[in-house]
């Protein structure tokens, strides 16, 4: 009987990704993590310890470094209920032969939530309502997004997501990515352009894009001064991509117009570089929280787990290390 670690948060919020793990013969082990406090703050030691006798991990940012797998003699699988790996050592997960699978059922989540920050960040819409909570009945003149030009950093599953919902709003599309998906970007109108040309363009900016040392403080003080004093930016994907004292500093600067941000470089948020601005929303991580969200990455995950467990090769599309299989 396969022990299965999850330490994913609210894996259990719906029965039935644990039903299928159960109905396939694993035993669960450590499911307590997934309430509170979440694996994205656990110690390399306390991960040395949650991975021992594991044969498959759940997880959402659980460090696994060389060394934590070094000592995984069982390991046979790691799976992301999400699609941000980069608290996973890659080389040293290939390097003994354990497939790293992500589970992408945020994508729809993901793009929804980004929609509503756009929204409440450029109509002023938390701030609104933080005003009439305070009994202060007042007129904020915002700005629409409507026919705006929206620039999406890192055009994969959610970033295409997002574009697929800018057509409703009649937003011109522009992309930047190292991959170019011409089909998708003829059918949905969208214009790849360098990292550069897009700040200069886009009225909105919205960060979708994974987190790695050629992605790390992308948005610097630099990139920040390319765009419009009257643009916004929006952060969904990895806190790291930013450089938060600079945004911080442009945004009391108003040298843009204000910023929607769900990630953080240090999670919890506890030296907020944002505090007393009213041109930025902040939220704790939780676009891709929502009950259809998690119900179907956990769902992704689980069969994802099975299928390695029992030998079959899962779908090639979730594999983030496919030379495991060569």
């Amino acid at each position: 009987m396969p022990n299965v670690l999850i330490t994913a948060r609210y894996f259990a919020v719906d029965p039935e990704p644990l039903e299928l793990l159960r109905a396939h013969g694993c035993e669960l082990v450590h499911a307590e993590l997934d309430w509170t406090p979440g694996d994205s703050n656990v110690s390399e030691a306390r991960a040395l310890q949650l991975l021992h006798d594991v044969d498959a991990a759940i997880i959402s940012s659980l460090p696994l470094t060389e060394r934590v797998l070094k000592h995984a003699a069982q390991l046979k699988v790691i799976t992301i209920r999400g699609v941000g790996y980069d608290s996973v050592d890659i080389p040293a997960a290939t390097a003994r032969g354990i497939p790293v699978l992500v589970a992408p059922g945020f994508t729809e989540s993901v793009a929804d939530y980004t929609f509503g920050l756009m929204l409440a960040v450029a109509r002023q819409v938390a701030l609104a309502d933080r005003l009439v909570r305070a009994g202060r009945w007042e007129v904020l003149v915002s700005s629409d997004i409507f026919r705006k030009t929206l620039g999406i950093v890192g055009l994969g599953r959610i970033g295409k997501g997002i574009a697929r919902r800018a057509r409703g709003f009649e937003m011109t599309v522009l992309a930047t990515d190292v991959v170019h998906d011409e089909a998708f970007a003829r059918q949905y109108g969208v214009t790849y352009l360098p990292l550069h040309d897009l700040l200069q363009r886009a009225d909105i900016v919205s960060l979708n894009a994974p987190l790695g040392q050629d992605t790390r403080q992308l948005i610097d003080e630099y990139a920040l001064s390319l765009m419009k004093p009257t643009a916004f930016l929006l952060n969904t994907a990895r806190g790291g991509l930013v450089d938060e004292s600079a945004l911080a500093k442009a945004l009391r600067q108003k040298r843009i117009a204000g910023a929607g941000l769900d990630v953080f470089a240090d999670e919890p948020l506890h030296q907020n570089p944002f505090h007393g601005l009213d041109n930025v929303v902040l939220s704790p991580h939780l676009a891709a929280y929502s009950r259809e969200g998690l119900r179907e990455t956990g769902l992704q995950a689980a069969r994802a787990v099975v299928d390695v467990l029992e030998g079959k090769r899962p779908d090639p599309t979730v594999v983030v290390n496919p030379e495991v299989y060569l």
